[in-house]
């Protein structure tokens, strides 16, 4: 029996890997807001009726493939904390920013599923908010062992901030001065609007040397939160 259910298993991981393999290919194609599981039905020789038992719907289709994404630019993100380990920690922001700069050139159209326009109509739950938080957990990371070693350079912090800077640190990093929680989301901030105008074109007869550009920017996003070297 449990030698069915193996097979059984295996058998529906391939059909659901199908499934949101030829959803992301209407993505590029088609952009999130026409995608259809009728469209990806057809396209995979399937009658709507047995996609349903996989994706009951467009939304939960669009969930899989949100969270897919937020996973792999999050892993990414990860695999380069770890990776820069012997680096200083300004190097090792930058090997984590650039991380996730490479991916979402690489997967411009998943990039702009999870950073892009808002799909018309979907509302994103609850289970999207750990995946998508793995960046900027990465991003803390680099700070949170800064902090603990040769210490950084506390960011400037506004009396008018003072509230607001204490809950966020106590959302993103307690064990951290809520002027670096305020710094590390501005930066995290930043760092998304830089990814998103290359991504999306806006840099275009503007900025040439891109790579150049980024690292420079990143740097100085680093510096921003306290990164002394």
């Amino acid at each position: 029996m449990s030698t069915v259910r193996g097979v059984r298993a295996r058998a529906r991981a391939e059909v659901t890997a199908a499934i949101k393999d030829e959803a992301r290919r209407q993505l590029a194609a088609e952009g999130a807001a026409k995608l259809s599981l009728r469209a990806v039905a057809r396209e995979l020789g399937m009658v709507s009726s047995a996609l349903y038992r996989y994706f009951p719907s467009r939304d939960e289709l669009l969930t899989a493939l949100i969270v897919d994404a937020y996973d792999t630019i999050g892993a990414a993100a990860e695999d380069a904390f770890s990776s820069a380990g012997a680096m200083t920690p300004l190097a090792r922001w930058t090997e984590v920013c650039a991380a996730v700069r490479r991916w979402a050139l690489a997967h411009p159209h998943e990039y702009a599923l999870i950073y892009g326009s808002p799909v018309p109509g979907y509302t994103a739950p609850r289970t999207t908010v750990g995946p998508a938080s793995r960046v900027g957990l990465a991003l803390i990371a680099v700070v949170r062992e800064a902090h603990g070693a040769e210490g950084v350079a506390l960011p400037p912090l506004t009396d008018a901030m003072g509230a607001e800077a204490r809950r966020l640190a106590a959302d993103i990093a307690p064990d951290l001065p809520p002027a670096l929680a305020v710094a590390m989301v501005a930066a995290w901030s930043q760092l998304f609007g830089l990814i998103s105008f290359e991504v999306f074109g806006q840099f275009n007869r503007l900025v040439e040397d891109r790579d150049a550009f980024f690292a420079q920017a990143a740097d100085r996003l680093g510096r921003d939160v306290g990164l002394m070297r």
